[in-house]
């Protein structure tokens, strides 16, 4: 199996630091560009990152040295690679602008940013869920004017602890959610050496994340139709999200109405038996088992479960009836494995495998 070549950009922020991490070794991809913001351009990676490395891990030797170009000299870096993971951190009009000039470059762009999340015809996958998506794809390279170049996205890192969850249901026709998310600081970026401010506190407030909890589900419920993705129409999704002191791993709190209503027991063999084409294609970053289902009253735990399935599962619990619902339930997902880099690498993976990468 021939490798493909792939650039990082925004290489050495935390995200891109987890990338670099997960692409080691990897048996469809070899790391070849490191890219980021001008300021870290004419670096090596070991300079660059230099007092910023968050990864509990060391950074690998092999990348140490390699030199950090600027990410905006699209030519340049587009030269030496055959596809892109992108992390940057900028305005959300300037990145959508520099992601579609790589495309437009023949560069194939699997994002982990928001800013072309709502664009019609760019496919936000959790490959497990809809990578039927990736159909749209010729489409957004007509608009381009593209033979080879399109962009992928990954959903935002708070949806993935819930709608894996309520997938698996739809057909039971679900009406209502009410949602509250308790998500990590790595969400933000941030460890705690450099947010002290969050010990012994909970934020009730994360901007944008509420809009993007309760919408971007409804795309990823969609069906492509005339070259674009049209978002589902119900249910309706009722979020709040709080930042909690915790190092990795958002936690959904779920209330769900049906039309339908099932059993218990029926919910559980659905979650227990739900697999896609990323388990039946042995993808190197999907979860054998992908949702897992914990008896216990206290569990599932951030501290000891995000890390299931190489942080690439989803973990549940508390499944009971509610007063005012019909069920509610407890959702956990590694934010930065599954939730960031680890989603988007799968979904290049998956990707690779279907031929969108050729």
């Amino acid at each position: 199996m021939k490798k493909l070549r792939a650039g990082i950009l925004g290489a050495t922020g935390m995200v891109g630091q987890r990338f670099i991490m997960l692409l080691q070794d990897h048996p469809y991809f070899e790391l070849s560009v490191l890219a980021a913001s001008g300021r870290s351009a004419g670096k090596s990676y070991r300079e660059a990152v230099d007092g910023r490395w968050k990864m509990k891990d060391a950074c690998p030797e092999s990348v140490l040295e390699m030199p950090v170009y600027d990410a905006s000299d699209i030519l340049d870096v587009a030269d030496k690679c055959d596809f892109v993971f992108s992390a940057v951190v900028m305005p959300k009009d300037e990145l959508k602008a520099l992601e579609e000039a790589y495309a437009k470059a023949e560069v194939p762009v699997v994002s982990n940013n928001s800013a072309h999340r709502f664009t019609p015809d760019v496919p936000m996958l959790i490959p497990e869920l809809n990578g039927h998506h990736a159909e749209v794809i010729p489409a957004q390279r007509a608009r381009l004017g593209t033979s080879r170049g399109f962009i992928a996205v990954k959903p935002n890192c708070s949806i993935q602890g819930y709608v894996p969850l309520l997938t698996p249901l739809l057909d039971f026709g679900i009406e209502k959610v009410m949602i509250t998310t308790c998500q990590a600081i790595s969400g933000a970026g941030k460890t705690f050496n450099e947010w002290p401010e969050i010990l012994d506190n909970v934020i009730p407030f994360i901007g944008g994340e509420e809009e993007k909890s309760e919408k971007e589900p409804l795309k990823i419920w969609g069906k492509v139709s005339d070259g674009v993705i049209v978002s589902a129409e119900e249910p309706v999704i009722s979020a709040q999200c709080l930042r909690v002191p915790v190092s990795d791993g958002h936690m959904a709190s779920v209330s769900v109405k049906f039309k339908n209503k099932p059993t218990k027991e029926e919910i559980l063999s659905r979650w227990q038996n739900f697999k896609a084409e990323p388990q039946e294609m042995e993808l190197p970053h999907a979860p054998k088992q992908f949702i897992t289902y914990f008896e216990e009253d206290n569990r599932p735990q951030s501290g000891i479960d995000r890390d299931i399935e190489g942080g690439m599962g989803i973990s549940a619990g508390r499944l009971r009836e509610d007063a005012i619902f019909d069920y509610k339930f407890i959702g956990l997902s590694h934010n930065t494995l599954r939730g960031a880099a680890g989603g988007a690498v799968l979904s290049a993976e998956y990707l690779y495998r279907k031929g969108w990468l050729d």
